[in-house]
């Protein structure tokens, strides 16, 4: 069955960083205001919002409708509002609403939007967030999982999250099963942090080089902290509209979203690739644009590590599996490569405000389609694809959201 045709008319974007004296109102109302600039919109225009937050309510207390209260200020009022928690997957399961409500004709100009303020006094409070987002009632599961999948390793003293440790694990996997090294890891490293000195919204800006992001900090074995995103302010939106409500903003919007799929996993071998969540969203979003992953042009994974980049372009069927880190080091994974991955700095290096994380990763690919990245630009691109990821359990991410957009 032919899907409604939906576009995308603004997209805008906070810089990703550290806002100690902005709120997440104020977060959110920057990201808005620049999307309905960029679509030519006003708040009069909006028919619905889709908010996504995930750390407003441990962290600030903020238990229920953080959605109504961030927008109704901008004036946005009396529209519905729902509030979306996909743990990191978050901002992508918003966009993934408002594209379906406006497929269904329930509107036609729908905003998405994703706003975390994560840097707070309480450092130990801002890292236990992450602990909420795989089974709490069954943590014994989760340490015999890890011990399934890369063994025992030492931890390190020093802050990190819950997520290092399973990253970690599943990165010693593939090294047994692939012959991946840590070298390998500190490529993909290199290649976002070099990625984002051009990127003005990056987090960090600075470039590493392999021997460097070796020789820092050691969290569980393979990873170190360059290998890994930061703790990251900011907020995401994007304003989604069918053809009449294009037609009403006046607008001429160049980016149509080709697919968006949404998956969650599922019991099954989680030592092998096969029936891998993503790999689920990837085919349902391959099938609804009618294209394989042969026809990307550049893509935004999740790399909340540098080994969450490897895993998710081969489950992603990108490359072939033990195939994505070899890619990298011969600069396949480049700006200017054969495929470009997260030309924006990805999660490493632009950030991972966990709910805005996704709409930034669609921010990042409605510019490149455009021809609008600068210095970040990937030539001639016009099929880009977003894959977003969110929370653990039994083995892989809890939901993986594929998005698929095209250039017209």
């Amino acid at each position: 069955m032919a899907l409604a045709p939906v576009w995308i008319a603004g997209a805008g974007m906070t810089p990703f960083g550290i806002h100690r004296d902005l709120t997440v109102k104020q977060l959110t109302a920057q990201a808005v205001r620049e999307a309905l600039a960029d679509a030519s919109a006003t708040t009069k225009d909006v028919e619905a919002v889709f908010f996504a937050n995930t750390t407003q309510s441990p962290l600030e207390g903020q238990h229920m409708v953080p959605g109504q209260i961030a927008v109704r200020e901008l004036g946005i009022q009396g529209v519905p509002v729902v509030n979306v928690e996909n743990a990191c997957a978050s901002g992508a399961s918003a966009f993934h609403l408002a594209v379906a409500y406006v497929r269904s004709g329930a509107a036609d100009v729908v905003l998405a939007v994703g706003a975390e303020k994560m840097n707070v006094e309480d450092r130990a409070l801002a890292m236990s967030v992450f602990d909420g987002a795989y089974d709490v009632s069954a943590p014994e599961e989760l340490a015999r999982v890890l011990r399934h999948l890369g063994g025992e390793a030492d931890r390190p003293a020093g802050p990190s999250s819950s997520f290092m440790d399973i990253y970690a694990a599943m990165a010693r996997n593939h090294m047994d099963t692939y012959g991946t090294t840590q070298r390998q890891l500190a490529v993909i490293a290199e290649k976002n942090h070099r990625h984002s000195v051009d990127n003005h919204r990056a987090h960090y800006r600075k470039p590493m080089n392999a021997d460097e992001v070796l020789a820092a900090r050691a969290l569980a074995f393979p990873l170190t902290v360059p290998m890994c995103a930061p703790i990251t302010d900011g907020a995401a939106a994007v304003l989604v509209c069918s053809e009449r409500g294009l037609a009403r903003l006046g607008s001429t919007a160049s980016v149509r979203v080709l697919a968006s799929a949404l998956a969650t996993g599922s019991d099954r071998d989680f030592t092998t690739f096969e029936g891998h969540v993503s790999g689920v969203a990837a085919r349902r979003a391959y099938e609804q644009a009618g294209l394989g992953p042969e026809a990307v042009d550049v893509a935004e994974v999740h790399d909340a590590t540098a080994f969450g980049e490897l895993l998710q372009l081969e489950v992603l069927g990108l490359f072939g599996p033990g195939e994505a880190a070899a890619a990298g080091e011969r600069g396949a994974t480049s700006i200017g490569g054969a495929l470009p991955v997260n030309p924006s700095g990805g999660l490493v290096s632009k950030g991972h405000p966990l709910a805005a994380t996704g709409l930034g990763q669609i921010f990042e690919l409605t510019e490149q389609l455009r021809g609008r990245a600068g210095a970040r630009q990937v030539s001639s691109a016009r099929v880009a694809l977003a894959e977003n990821g969110g929370g653990f359990h039994r083995g892989e991410e809890a939901v993986a959201s594929v998005v698929m957009l095209g250039a017209q």
